[in-house]
């Protein structure tokens, strides 16, 4: 099947748009983007910039895929975006191109990306995750795969979240949060561990188990940072891999994991 293309839809010379693609009334596809196979853009949505989006995804109406860096700190060149397969990008969703020339913003594939929300310049978003309505990321945040964000949940720059994690709505993450747990509050605070999201995604008992006993260690016996991370690592349970996530997570911290309640 050929590309659908609308007749109102401006499609620039130089953009290139594989096999099926289908692209809206009053869509607009920018010199530098290259379309994957069987993606759609609905009417009014765009995509631009030094911008790359992979087979499957759907562009819903209003929403601005790979416009220009909103960092003051920009001086020109070729920053661009880089998105895998079969995302989904509704309403007014916007997504900005990376700062420094040669740089990319990352997002992965299997993503949904509700109305309004914000994917800002830098970011590295891993593959599998959801952002409810009015999600807003800052600059370098880096989420990775799993990940839930609820309505209206906002994002420090810099900040990370580790995978399974979940950042309730409205709350407002300044700090690392760790693989496996829920954050809540302004500024957020971890209050529990997602047992529910990592049954949904097949881990075992003995796996929650684990989860569970990092999650004491951390926010439940009373130890301070350092203390908690000297026992994780020498735990019985330390080399299995959701004891390493968290561990790996920490070390690589540099703004800190969020706090218990």
């Amino acid at each position: 099947m050929a590309a659908l293309i609308h007749p109102t839809a401006i499609i620039e010379s130089g953009a290139r748009l594989g096999a099926d693609v289908e692209v809206g009334a009053y869509g607009f596809v920018g010199a530098g983007v290259q379309l994957g196979d069987g993606s759609r853009l609905h009417h009014h949505a765009s995509v631009e910039g030094h911008t790359t989006l992979g087979a499957g995804c759907e562009v819903f109406p209003y929403a601005c895929i790979g416009g220009k860096t909103q960092d003051l700190k920009f001086k020109g060149g070729s920053p661009g975006l880089r998105i895998g397969e079969k995302n989904v990008f509704r309403e007014y969703v916007t997504v900005h191109a990376a700062t420094y020339d040669g740089d990319f913003t990352v997002v992965g594939s299997r993503n949904t990306v509700l109305a309004y929300s914000h994917i800002a310049h830098d970011c590295i978003v891993g593959n599998d995750c959801v952002m409810s309505n009015g999600t807003m990321l800052a600059g370098h945040v880096i989420v990775e795969d799993h990940v839930i964000i609820g309505g209206y949940g906002g994002v420090h720059q810099f900040c990370r979240l580790g995978a399974y994690a979940v950042l309730s709505a409205t709350a407002k993450l300044v700090q690392d949060l760790p693989p496996f747990f829920i954050a809540d509050g302004t500024p957020a605070v971890v209050r529990a561990y997602n047992k529910v999201g990592l049954e949904r995604n097949g881990h075992t008992a003995e796996q929650l188990d684990r989860v569970k006993q990092i999650f004491r260690i951390l926010y439940r016996d009373g130890l301070n940072r350092t203390q908690a991370l000297e026992k994780l690592a020498t735990h019985a349970a330390a080399a299995t891999d959701e004891f390493q996530r968290v561990i790996t997570f920490a070390q690589k911290s540099e703004r800190g994991l969020t706090p218990g309640p």
